[in-house]
């Protein structure tokens, strides 16, 4: 779902009410969960409410979304969740080396032409970026509504990983994004746990 640009949001305003540009400082003692593309933030502010021993990082480039993730950190006072508003091709370089333990990828941009499929967070190229920031056993979640995407997703990540949990039928939870919920009366939401494989 797009979200309608909201003229009196500006980077300054995000900044001064404690969003980032660049990667903080981060407990490293507490398990580090991090969404790419956050959207409104439905997702990632409910799993922080109902986690408040993980520190959640929210990464999202658009200021009028980031602004939505905004207002529920503030309303529903989640101290645990960090927000950073970049492209995270950015900040690859700025994460601390094998420290995130999970990963979630939510109804990334498809990018269905041939063409753009490099651009994809799926693709290769941004793989092996995710595992230099993932643990060990770090996971990599990722869901979405396109059948090829998801099927040529599945081929970017196996090399990678060593075990995936795959499902092209998931149940409502308690835990969806906005456009999930829109999106769930249309057709199946497909969705893979990948497990870095350390070996």
């Amino acid at each position: 779902m797009r979200q309608k640009k909201l003229k009196f949001v500006s980077r300054e305003m995000l900044f001064e009410q404690g969003v980032y540009e660049h990667v903080p400082k981060i407990n490293l003692d507490k398990p580090i969960h991090m969404e790419i593309g956050s959207g409104k933030g439905q997702f990632i502010c409910t799993l922080a409410k109902d986690n408040p021993n993980i520190q959640f990082i929210a990464v999202e480039m658009n200021m009028s979304v980031c602004y939505r993730i905004l207002e529920k950190k503030i309303n529903m006072h989640l101290d645990n969740l960090i927000i950073i508003l970049a492209n995270i091709e950015t900040l690859f370089e700025e994460f601390p080396r094998h420290a995130v333990d999970r990963i979630y990828l939510n109804f990334s941009d498809p990018w269905p032409k041939a063409r753009h499929h490099k651009r994809r967070l799926t693709y290769p190229r941004f793989i092996k970026n995710y595992l230099a920031m993932l643990k060990n056993d770090g996971l990599l979640q990722f869901r979405t509504d396109h059948l090829d995407f998801f099927n040529d997703s599945l081929e970017y990540l196996e090399p990678f990983f060593k075990k995936m949990n795959i499902d092209r039928n998931l149940k409502e939870s308690n835990y969806m994004t906005e456009y999930e919920e829109k999106k769930r009366k249309f057709g199946p939401i497909y969705q893979v746990i990948a497990e870095v494989n350390n070996d």
